[in-house]
């Protein structure tokens, strides 16, 4: 554990916005799969939720998870097989509440990661208060075009965006994740 609260991360695939503006349920990437469960691990994150209601992409999940943790790809990659086992398969961010609700520690505080200010933005150093009340905590991440404004708006918070040194602002969600990371955690 990163040693300050129960830290959990959501990548949502539905609700989230094609390119177009309409919500839609987006398809799972194996290299998000792979760079984030890295990710979460080595920053001692031990949930890593991937978001689907569609059941072929969480067909997807288990098959890619198991090859990694139980089948020829544990035994090839040990180190692979101790990051994917922070996999965590869920069918709605409902579904990722109630789990980590179920471990006894309340519900969790829903923190939306999201490219487009917002008023209701907080700071990274705000947000690192938060995460040092003890309570857990979801990061949620979107995926295709970013997460939906309904979506948005029923977190708890909503984490600033990131920027870089140019107007260009679309990143990886992999590298996304990677940045708030170690905005929080590295040391």
């Amino acid at each position: 554990m990163n040693g300050c609260c129960a830290v959990s991360l959501a990548l949502i695939h539905y609700p989230v916005y094609n390119k177009a503006g309409d919500v839609i349920a987006s398809a799972v990437s194996n290299l998000d799969l792979h760079d984030i469960s890295r990710a979460a691990k080595t920053y001692g994150i031990e949930d890593f939720f991937v978001v689907t209601p569609l059941v072929d992409q969480q067909a997807l999940v288990k098959r890619i998870a198991a090859h990694w943790t139980a089948g020829a790809g544990a035994r090839y990659n040990p180190d692979r097989k101790e990051a994917l086992q922070v996999i965590r398969l869920a069918t709605s961010l409902e579904d990722v509440v109630a789990t980590v609700e179920a471990r006894g520690e309340g519900r969790p505080i829903l923190v939306v990661t999201d490219a487009r200010p917002d008023e209701k933005n907080i700071g990274f150093n705000r947000c690192s208060e938060i995460l040092q009340t003890g309570r857990p905590v979801v990061i949620l991440f979107g995926t295709a075009w970013g997460l939906s404004r309904e979506l948005i708006q029923s977190a708890d918070y909503i984490l600033e965006p990131i920027f870089g040194p140019t107007p260009y602002n679309h990143l990886p969600v992999r590298s996304a994740v990677a940045v708030v990371l170690d905005r929080f955690f590295g040391r």
